[in-house]
């Protein structure tokens, strides 16, 4: 049987996943990435480190499959969206690689609302600009880097970064290259996006678009010594890794609406015709003529992770008696402050929100008595609700049929069964653990002939693991608590600037 390679950079991990054509995962394996902090607001990693830790996971993954590399009959690369990854002209890496969660281009931002830049984008684009997306750290750059900026020889993402050092071809796809300049009406690059950047000296240097599932060349004989792949491996151009999970669920379809409740919040569902709104980034599908709408903000499970590292630093990684992981531990607390009354909120705003640059995370309504299973509640609550401001925004604007689920706290029933009672709505949970990186090797596939395309592919291979209903008294209890998780975000508004203005 044939097998895949799917390769997923994620904010913090690199992943990669040998499946074979069932879909079945044979290796997998994990390098850390480390995230630098070189000034406020600036979330950085270095791109060739990324590279080396991507090889050598690559490399493990191939050897954990317990199959020779020459059953690999093609890869791809997904990888997080958003974000700045430079090549100069010689093709060698300028300067480090910037993260999605990165900030510094607060000040274009603000420049960019007093002059009209939003609605004009808006128009031209299918969505307003945020502060992590290439336009906005191109305009910082032009003006606080100039040097590097008249040095840049292709923008590219990250896993474009990745995929030109495994075949040194500088390309992209429909999805990624519709984060800032294209136009949704034509799905490729407008001119007048980057006028309206004041970007239009870079029209040269974005990366030529090809298809989601199109070999764009094959492994080379460096990359394959170091990735243990055998030199000419097919490669195909990959997708932005929102929509590679939604793709590895089964849910890039429409009228399926996808959650992905990793570091950052996302929800996204796919249309025939083209709606804009400011509450929504209209980008590429996967298909030609669809559309991925998808409204999102950096504020989901990396909470949680928060959590751990500030409240559980004695217990993280170590093993209680009976074999459970502090993970487990947390489950068990979750659930049974669930089964309590309290009034603990928070607002799930560490990385950003949806209610511009200066909101912040903060507790409301804790009082001495509670306990850590009160405050974990109070943060996964934050996290689900926050994707229910996102999901209402939808539901408004589609038809949606179906609600699946996917990301890191989607392996957590009880956290699963929140989004069914928050959302009031069946959310089904796929049978699969990497669906990131399946996506990626669903394009792989259909690159070289195995499926019909990758959505047929998933189609036939992904199977529901559990469906979550609705259950009536927490639905109405959590619909209660949703209200005023709203209004206090209103009554914050005003003040949210006040505190920014603190630092």
């Amino acid at each position: 049987m044939a097998c895949l390679l799917g390769v997923d950079n994620g904010l913090t991990m690199t992943k990669a996943v040998v499946f074979d054509e069932s879909g079945l995962a044979l290796g997998v394996a994990r390098r850390r990435i480390a995230q630098r902090f070189p000034a406020p607001r600036q979330v950085e990693r270095d791109m060739e480190e990324m590279w080396r830790e991507t090889a050598a996971a690559i490399r493990e993954a191939v050897a954990a499959s317990g199959r020779p590399a020459s059953d690999i009959k093609a890869a791809a690369v997904t990888a997080h969206g958003d974000g700045l990854y430079l090549i100069d002209r010689d093709g060698h890496a300028l300067g480090a690689g910037v993260l999605s969660l990165d900030s510094r281009a607060g000040d274009v931002m603000q420049r960019w609302r007093r002059e009209g830049v939003f609605d004009a984008a808006l128009s031209l684009t299918g969505q307003s600009p945020h502060v992590s997306a290439p336009a906005a750290l191109l305009a910082w750059m032009a003006e606080h880097a100039p040097q590097r900026f008249a040095a840049i020889g292709a923008v590219l993402s990250a896993k474009d970064w990745l995929r030109f050092k495994l075949t040194g071809v500088v390309a992209t796809d429909p999805t990624e290259a519709s984060t800032s300049f294209a136009d949704p009406r034509t799905q490729t690059y407008s001119e007048a996006a980057l006028r309206l950047y004041g970007l239009e000296a870079l029209g040269e240097a974005l990366p030529q678009i090809k298809g989601c599932a199109e070999v764009v060349g094959g492994v080379s004989a460096e990359a394959a010594e170091l990735c243990g792949l055998w030199p000419g491996l097919p490669i195909v151009t990959g997708l932005h890794d929102v929509t590679a999970s939604a793709l590895g669920i089964g849910a890039h379809e429409p009228d399926t609406l996808a959650i992905v409740a990793g570091t950052y919040s996302i929800n996204e569902v796919v249309s025939s015709s083209l709606r804009l709104d400011a509450r929504w980034m209209a980008r590429n599908a996967v298909t030609p003529g669809l559309y991925n709408n998808m409204a999102i903000s950096p504020a989901s499970t990396a909470n949680y992770d928060w959590f751990i590292d500030t409240f559980c630093k004695a217990e993280a990684g170590c093993k209680a008696e009976a074999g459970a992981d502090i993970h487990a531990r947390l489950a068990a607390e979750y659930e049974a402050a669930r089964a309590r009354p309290s009034t603990a909120l928070f607002h799930p705003y560490l990385f950003g929100s949806p209610f511009g640059e200066a909101a912040s995370g903060a507790f409301f309504g804790l009082r001495g008595w509670h306990e850590r299973g009160d405050v974990l509640r109070a943060v996964m609550e934050g996290v689900v609700f926050n994707h229910r401001v996102h999901v209402d925004v939808l539901r408004e604007g589609f038809a949606v049929k179906e609600i699946r689920l996917t990301g890191g706290g989607s392996r957590n029933p009880a956290f699963a069964q929140s989004f069914a009672d928050a959302l009031d709505a069946p959310v089904t949970v796929a049978a699969v653990d990497e669906a990131a990186a399946f996506g990626a090797a669903l394009c792989a596939g259909a690159g070289v002939g195995l499926y019909p395309s990758p959505q047929a592919g998933a189609r036939a291979l992904v199977m529901p693991a559990a469906t979550f209903t609705p259950d009536a008294a927490r639905r109405a209890d959590m619909d209660r608590r949703y209200a005023v998780f709203c209004r206090l975000a209103e009554a914050m508004a005003p003040v949210w600037p006040q505190i920014e203005a603190l630092a």
